[in-house]
């Protein structure tokens, strides 16, 4: 199984950027599919997840600028990211959770002030 991240780049405070993660060589629906992120310096940590059902899970500091939302059918995560903070600046990683966890291979997004 592979995770395909891609949509990161570089954009100003309060600028909008959608992330896209796209898996392969699976046939089945992933259960639980969301993004992680890791700053330099400091831990991965989780931005949001979403299951199979639709359930979402944010993190505090994401919650009311992001939306996290997936095409089942597709094994395609996306995330939404609206009113963007330095803060937000990051390497961003997929995953992916059935049986086993699959990670992407992180997309920097970059927030200037």
């Amino acid at each position: 199984v592979q995770l395909q991240a891609s949509g990161g780049g570089l954009v100003q405070a309060g600028g909008s950027l959608r992330l896209s993660c796209a898996a392969s060589g699976i046939r089945f629906s992933i259960n639980t599919m969301g993004w992680y992120r890791q700053a330099p310096g400091k831990q991965r940590e989780l931005v949001a997840t979403i299951t199979r059902g639709g359930n979402t899970n944010y993190a505090d500091s994401v919650k009311g600028r992001f939306t996290i939302a997936r095409d089942s059918a597709k094994n395609t995560v996306y995330l939404q990211m609206n009113s963007l903070k330095p803060e937000d600046t990051a390497v961003y990683y997929c995953n992916g959770e059935a049986w086993a966890t699959w990670w992407g291979q992180g997309t920097l997004v970059t927030v200037s002030s």
